[in-house]
């Protein structure tokens, strides 16, 4: 399975020139805490990743330093540059590059690097929840047609 797969593929994005506050406000109305910052090419209408920011971000670099956030902007607090991983990349090697980081998110990206969603850890353990599922389904079925075979 690769990251194509698996990622959401609507990202809620922000520009480095955004307002923090904004920020924070579209993460508040779009229950998110994770928001890829991008930047269109010239003469292309892809985007492509050059930040993230976190809720945890605005937490730490705004308002534990008690910072004023209206005068702030998404590019002052963001990380950058993003690691992402690739479309096509196999699940495990984003598994690794993520473990690599310590984060929980990661862009995914396209040849070109344009924005194509994002994986989480979310998207991964629910396929995994399925996979455990489908696992003991089969056991207990086992179980019963064995039972029903040898009374």
């Amino acid at each position: 399975m690769n990251t194509g797969q698996l990622c959401n593929r609507k990202p809620i994005t922000v520009r480095p020139s955004d307002d923090l506050i904004k920020a924070a406000q579209l993460m508040c109305e779009k229950h998110v805490g994770y928001l890829v910052v991008v930047d269109p090419e010239a003469g292309d209408e892809s985007l492509r990743p050059v930040g993230v920011v976190t809720d945890r971000d605005i937490v730490v670099s705004v308002v534990a330093r008690e910072t004023d956030p209206r005068s702030l902007r998404v590019g002052d607090v963001m990380t950058q540059p993003p690691v992402t991983v690739d479309v096509a990349d196999p699940v495990e090697r984003a598994l690794g590059e993520m473990r690599r980081i310590g984060v929980r998110r990661v862009p995914v990206v396209g040849k070109r690097g344009e924005l194509i969603g994002v994986l989480s850890l979310d998207n991964v353990l629910e396929v995994l929840a399925g996979e455990l599922r489908n696992l003991a389904g089969s056991m207990r079925h086992e179980r019963v047609i064995e039972g029903s075979l040898r009374p």
